[in-house]
């Protein structure tokens, strides 16, 4: 179950009435707020910063979704030549992007093997390390 704690924070506050006077509890919880297909939905997490054009950073975790209908610029999660990558995939031009760097446009040609595994449907910012996620994404 998500618990919310509604606080509105603006620039240059001086003071504030407690968060918890207005504690409440929504009847939702993560996975049903992040997961649309809990059988076929992984997650992975991101290195790099070829994504960031795009609010995807290194170590943010991607909830990949195998069952997402695919449309045009979907950011997918792709086996490319043997490599893993996370790229925005223009599905008409046949070409991999990546909006984060000065990178050309990487177009899909006959000798690539290239395996979609999944639409990234939502990130997730992680701003402090977590020993049992870097010890499970090895």
């Amino acid at each position: 179950m998500l618990k919310v704690i509604p606080v509105r924070a603006q620039a240059g506050i001086s003071g504030f009435e407690s968060p918890a006077a207005e504690y409440r509890q929504l009847g939702l919880d993560l996975d049903e707020l992040l997961i649309e297909h809990p059988s076929a939905t992984f997650i992975g997490q991101a290195q790099g910063d070829s994504m960031t054009g795009v609010g995807i950073f290194d170590g943010d975790l991607l909830i990949v979704d195998r069952a997402a209908s695919p449309t045009s610029l979907d950011v997918v999660v792709a086996n490319l030549n043997g490599s893993f990558v996370c790229k925005l995939f223009d599905r008409k031009s046949n070409v991999l992007l990546s909006p984060g760097l000065d990178t050309q446009p990487y177009p899909l040609g006959p000798g690539d093997t290239f395996e979609e595994e999944g639409i990234v449907v939502r990130s997730v910012r992680m701003h402090r390390y977590v020993r049992w996620l870097s010890q499970c994404m090895r």
